[in-house]
């Protein structure tokens, strides 16, 4: 989903966009318009007539012996005008060792031009020596690094049908027309390559999720931040969450969750048929921001018609990205998934916005 705050933060190195004779926004960019047809593999590249753009891949690895990873590589683009003269291009990379607990991140930074950049025609986006790229038509190859002590290079292959999120292709954020997306994900990408840590090069397999969303503005003028997360069920199945959190710390009516079947079905439930709830606290030592440190799910599960309390909860409690060139934070880490019982039944990322400071000087 989401996470449009950090590249706002860098409006001071882009001029103010001029007025459009004919805007859609004020400043003159698109807002996602439902029934659009999506055509592949353009669809997959950038969309400049939008103000934001993302590509967000988060996966669970396993190495040859047993060691496990958590991985983030995220790619961001805004535009400063509806001319496109001026792109600006932030990633973020991030990888847990689930044993050790250690949590590594980095971000880097560029205008557009020989070292960043995106394509239209497809899925080939850069910043610096990072990439994500559509190599065929049903493979992806991912390269990145944190901080010289990482380095890796994926290869990405969807097992379930790319699906789009939201009524008739348009994700609704709020109730304003442009707290809105148009939400294109993978849910689940077998994935596989090499993976160097500390100079020891490690083969790894597991699951990536890749959501790529383009949008012109998100968060609703009360609304300070969000709570996301994907699953990766055993049972095949797929599912995603988004809280909108308003001021007043209740969810907007907006907030969504997704069941995805494994031949790619979308069924979605509405704000009121499920609740996440925090089930403890962590307070930040870097931000001194206090976020919930996991989740617990309710909500009617469509296989069974019964009730389901299901608990995301982080293989590590630190997985605070903090950026030392956007000065904003946020949590994204690698989490699992249990029943009631306490029997593990899946896989998940979480996402936790607006802990460490009001989004909406920054999404307004």
């Amino acid at each position: 989903m989401m996470r449009i705050a950090i590249l706002t933060a860098l409006l001071f190195l882009v001029a103010r966009a001029p007025a459009a004779e004919a805007p859609t926004t004020p400043e003159g960019f698109a807002l996602p318009q439902p029934g659009r047809r999506f055509v592949f593999p353009r669809d997959h590249g950038s969309h400049p007539e939008f103000k934001i753009e993302w590509w967000y891949v988060t996966g669970h690895l396993a190495a040859e012996d047993g060691r496990r990873f958590g991985y983030q590589a995220t790619f961001f683009r805004r535009a400063a005008d509806r001319s496109g003269g001026v792109q600006i291009y932030l990633a973020h990379m991030a990888l847990l060792d689930v044993k050790t607990g250690r949590f590594l991140h980095q971000e880097r930074l560029n205008r557009e031009g020989w070292d960043a950049g995106a394509s239209a025609t497809t899925l080939d986006v850069r910043c610096g020596p990072w990439s994500l790229r559509l190599a065929q038509p049903d493979v992806l190859q991912l390269a990145g690094s944190v901080r010289g002590e990482v380095l890796f290079e994926f290869e990405l292959r969807p097992v379930q049908p790319l699906v789009v999120f939201g009524k008739d292709g348009v994700s609704r954020k709020g109730a304003e027309a442009g707290a809105a997306s148009h939400y294109l994900t993978f849910p689940r990408l077998a994935t596989r390559g090499t993976l160097t840590l500390a100079g020891e090069k490690l083969r790894v397999q597991g699951e990536s999720w890749m959501d790529h969303e383009m949008s012109s503005s998100q968060l609703a003028a009360d609304q300070v931040g969000w709570d996301w997360a994907c699953l990766q069920l055993r049972d095949g199945r797929s599912a995603m969450v988004y809280r909108m959190r308003r001021a007043d710390g209740t969810a907007d009516p907006f907030s969504t969750l997704a069941w995805v079947q494994p031949d790619g079905t979308v069924q979605h439930a509405g704000a009121g048929d499920f609740t996440l709830t925090p089930l403890a606290k962590w307070r930040s030592p870097q931000s001194g921001a206090e976020y919930p440190s996991g989740m617990e799910l309710g909500a009617l599960d469509p296989a069974t018609g019964q009730r389901v309390r299901w608990r995301i909860v982080p293989l590590a409690r630190d997985q605070e990205l903090t950026g030392r060139i956007t000065g904003l934070a946020y949590w994204e880490g690698a989490c699992r998934v249990l029943d009631e019982q306490g029997a593990e039944i899946g896989a998940a990322f979480l996402e936790l916005t607006g802990y460490a400071g009001d989004l909406r000087r920054d999404l307004r």
